[in-house]
């Protein structure tokens, strides 16, 4: 018979304890609480970059699409950008300094040479233009004395020589009746040059008397009106911050022509009398014809640049000085029927690659468009001819960066 076993042995082994229960039933919870931390960092960490792009802010250059001139046999082969300038412009101002009493002029208004701008207080030099007058009336009357006193003493020495020779009188009489006469001749000489002096300096006074009167120097259109009634104007700036050195800036709209900075690095392709065609910031959809005037024989060093100045072919009221305007220069070139391109030209560095597609940046407002194209295969210089995708006028991002995204908001230079 085996050995005896005790109940209180047999319970003693099933007897779970209650340490070992708690930690077999106790779930792990610490690679749960792990999970959710990482995927709270993840989160915030996406929604942190999500808030840097979306405010930052792109400085970019921008350019503008410009419509091609395939069908009158003109190829494009610069691009440059510029402003209409006037070559006869002047800011009007007095000859002398003196108090306005008039001004007659107001911004926009077209003015023809000669015209009378603005008065000045004239009151001195009329006075000395009177008083000019008066002592060139008293020397003539002093001429007009000596000379018939000279008449009469001429008349007495003819009488004096005929009685000599009738042995009447004495030739000392007639000696001093000739004395007399010379005498008379060097009064009226020295009179008629006092008459002559008197009559310059009313000419003097005239000239003076006509500085208070400001008139236009040639035709054109007021630009700017820079004094009104009551203020001080000078030719010399004589007192500061108080005194005017003009009344108003006149410019002549015929002498109107365009000025561009083309790169040192093209200037080789821009010739004299070379067509171009002229698209105004403005007026983006309107293309001014004109042709190259000169190139300036200087560049300038900070820009590596060379100045280009361009005729207007068709002078037109809304074309005003300091315009923005972008200049397609152009190219004669032989075209077979047919062959004429539709679409816009754009700078070859304002299209881009992304994921694989050929893009550019429209610009919106602050807003930066993504939109794929798809470029001709022909090159016209530093351009390329985009046939879809883009219109006559857009405006585009010039260079993207490399993380510029659909929808960024940029700020053009």
């Amino acid at each position: 018979m085996g050995p005896k076993v005790d109940n209180d042995d047999l319970l003693g082994e099933l007897r779970i304890d209650r340490g070992q229960r708690e930690d077999h039933r106790a779930p792990r919870r610490w690679p749960w609480i792990f999970s959710v931390v990482v995927i709270l960092i993840l989160a915030a960490g996406a929604a942190l970059a999500w808030w840097l792009w979306a405010g930052k802010v792109f400085e970019v250059q921008t350019a503008t699409a410009v419509a091609t001139s395939a069908a009158t046999g003109q190829a494009a082969v610069l691009e440059a950008t510029g402003y209409v300038t006037a070559r006869r412009q002047a800011t009007v101002s007095a000859q002398i300094t003196g108090t306005l009493t008039d001004v007659l002029i107001e911004e926009g208004e077209r003015v023809e040479k000669g015209q009378i701008l603005a008065r000045l207080e004239d009151s001195a030099y009329r006075a000395g233009l009177d008083a000019a007058k008066a002592r060139a009336a008293a020397a003539r009357a002093q001429v007009a004395q000596s000379e018939a006193q000279l008449t009469q003493a001429q008349r007495d020495f003819q009488r004096q020589q005929d009685l000599v020779g009738s042995s009447l009188v004495s030739q000392q009489a007639a000696d001093q009746a000739r004395t007399e006469v010379a005498m008379l001749e060097a009064q009226v000489n020295a009179q008629q040059r006092q008459a002559a002096a008197a009559a310059a300096e009313v000419e003097v006074a005239q000239v003076q008397f006509d500085y208070t009167v400001v008139r236009a120097p040639f035709a054109g259109v007021i630009v700017a009106k820079a004094a009104q009634v009551g203020e001080i104007i000078s030719p010399l700036s004589a007192g500061g911050g108080f005194t005017r050195t003009g009344v108003g800036t006149i410019v002549d709209m015929d002498s109107l022509e365009i000025e561009v900075d083309v790169n040192e690095s093209y200037i080789n392709r821009v010739k004299p009398n070379m067509p171009v065609l002229a698209v105004l910031d403005a007026y983006p959809d309107w293309e001014v014809p004109g042709h190259v005037i000169a190139i300036i024989p200087t560049a300038d060093r900070s820009k590596a640049t060379v100045r280009v100045r361009i005729a207007i072919e068709d002078k037109d009221p809304r074309i005003v000085p300091e315009m923005g305007v972008r200049v397609t220069f152009l190219e004669k070139q032989p075209q077979q029927p047919g062959q004429a391109q539709k679409g816009v030209l754009v700078p070859a560095s304002a299209i881009v690659e992304r994921a694989g597609n050929s893009v550019v940046f429209v610009i919106d407002g602050d807003t930066a468009r993504q939109r794929e194209v798809a470029p001709a295969p022909q090159t016209y210089g530093d351009l390329r001819l985009l046939p879809s995708g883009v219109a006559a006028g857009d405006t585009l991002v010039d260079e993207p960066p490399a993380d510029l995204l659909d929808g960024s908001t940029v700020e053009t230079n």
